[in-house]
């Protein structure tokens, strides 16, 4: 067995895919034609395609007609004129298709048949034609699926006048009468059925478009509505947001506001009766006032700062327990004197890793809350021990306490119960973000009358 050589193979190989995109664009030259109408657009390339061959075969077939040394029969000349004039008109159509007339093309096409076809028939007769008789349902298809029922009914009405015009000649040639009714029956009720099905075909067709059209535009008015809707929600949302934020940018500046005028307030307080007093005892105490003021004015700094992310931690090792007995004093004085102030820690205490200013500051905002829920007095307690991971702090007190719905926002940024231009909401916000970013927990139990206890567990160093 003799192989072939490979260049033969690679030959053959080369020509085989050029046939692919040869053919695509041949079709795509067929489909590049400025017609709006989706439907109109997917039966231009085959209009053109069948007007480009009605426009073609018929002079060729004719010009090998002449060449033949076959004498004309009667009626041939005719029906050649005729024939030619059928492929001037699809050349014609095809023209108006390519320069987007569909519609226009489709009717003269239709028209030069419904003309020449009845003077065809007469001219010829029924038997001269019977093996045409099958292009003629390519034309009634093309009335009925292209342009509409009425053309479709139009060309079965010529086509049948034809069928009666040439049948009536044959009866003329040859006298016989009954057969040729039967045939003319026969081949009438053929493209009577063949009529009626496409009639209902098309009209199947356009109602499904219809149908079709009215879905695809109820899902764009459907597909608008909602992009509109979207958009309204956007922009709604975008004005609450701004909304809330200059609300809470008020809240906050009314809030840190009224806490510093209270901290000036004290700590000009505290600096005038040091002015008055001669007892270094009394003095040291009236000192000692402003240094709280000024450090309950750090704290609010600091939460500003601390929720910002502007501040800078320092991470230090140290003794919990300690720190919160070095700060016993300044909670004294920053409850008033209706308030007990107990500390209770227990020795041994593993040491936490932590900012310890920040510790101090977040300590003094809780007591600054609990001092809050005491108006009339009461005991805030402070108690630290071993926990699961390390350090248990509680802060309880004996005020108000808080509602389901106070207890739930408890550490929601710029939530406060304090009246509207006094705090700053931020308290326990940084403190829970402050715990969480050194592994710890927090947490809070509280009810209406019976007081707030907050518990926090840090974990220990190392």
């Amino acid at each position: 067995m003799i192989e072939p050589s490979p260049s033969v193979v690679s030959t053959r190989g080369a020509r085989i895919p050029l046939i692919g995109p040869l053919l695509r664009g041949v079709l795509d030259w067929f489909r590049d034609v400025p017609i709006a109408d989706p439907v109109d657009r997917r039966n231009a390339p085959m209009i053109q395609v069948i007007s480009l061959l009605l426009a073609a075969l018929p002079p060729l077939a004719w010009i090998y007609r002449a060449t033949v040394d076959i004498p004309w029969r009667p009626g041939e000349i005719a029906s050649m004129v005729f024939s030619l004039a059928v492929s001037a008109a699809a050349g014609a159509s095809f023209w108006l298709i390519r320069r987007g007339r569909f519609g226009a093309a489709s009717y003269l096409l239709l028209a030069v048949f419904a003309v020449t076809v009845v003077p065809s028939y007469l001219s010829t007769g029924f038997d001269a034609q019977v093996y045409e008789q099958p292009i003629l349902v390519i034309w009634m298809a093309i009335a009925g699926l292209v342009v509409g029922r009425r053309a479709l009914w139009v060309m079965f009405a010529c086509i049948a006048v034809a069928f009666c015009g040439g049948m009536w000649l044959e009866i003329a040639r040859d006298g016989e009468v009954y057969n040729r009714l039967v045939d003319l029956a026969a081949r009438f009720a053929m493209f009577l059925m063949i009529a009626v099905v496409l009639d209902r075909s098309s009209v199947a067709l356009r109602e499904s478009l219809r149908e079709a059209n009215q879905r695809g535009n109820a899902l764009a008015e459907s597909n608008r509505l909602l992009e509109q809707e979207a958009r309204e929600r956007e922009r709604a949302q975008e004005q609450l947001i701004h909304a809330q934020k200059v609300e809470a940018v008020g809240r906050l500046a009314s809030g840190v506001a009224h806490d510093f005028g209270n901290l000036l307030s004290l700590i000009l307080g505290y600096a005038g009766r040091g002015k008055r007093q001669d007892d270094p005892a009394a003095l040291k105490e009236a000192l000692a006032g402003v240094e709280s003021a000024a450090r309950r004015a750090t704290l609010v700094t600091h939460k500003l700062l601390a929720f910002a992310r502007q501040d800078e931690t320092e991470l230090q090792t140290f003794d919990a327990a300690e720190s919160l007995r070095e700060l016993r004093p300044m909670l004294r004085q920053l409850f008033a004197p209706s308030v007990d102030v107990r500390l209770e820690t227990a020795e041994g205490l593993p040491p936490i890793r932590f900012d310890r200013t920040q510790f101090e500051l977040m300590v003094l905002n809780i007591a600054a809350n609990a001092n809050h829920a005491m108006p009339g007095g009461g005991v805030f307690e402070v108690t630290a021990g071993t926990g699961a991971s390390g350090v248990a702090i509680g802060f309880r007190d004996t005020g108000t306490g808080m509602t389901p719905e106070v207890q739930a926002r408890a550490f929601d940024p710029f939530f406060t119960t304090k009246p509207a231009g006094e705090g700053t909401g931020l308290g326990l916000s940084v403190a829970r973000d402050l715990i969480q970013r050194a592994g710890g927990r927090i947490g809070v139990d509280s009810a209406v009358g019976a007081g707030t206890v907050i518990r926090i567990e840090l974990p220990a160093a190392g």
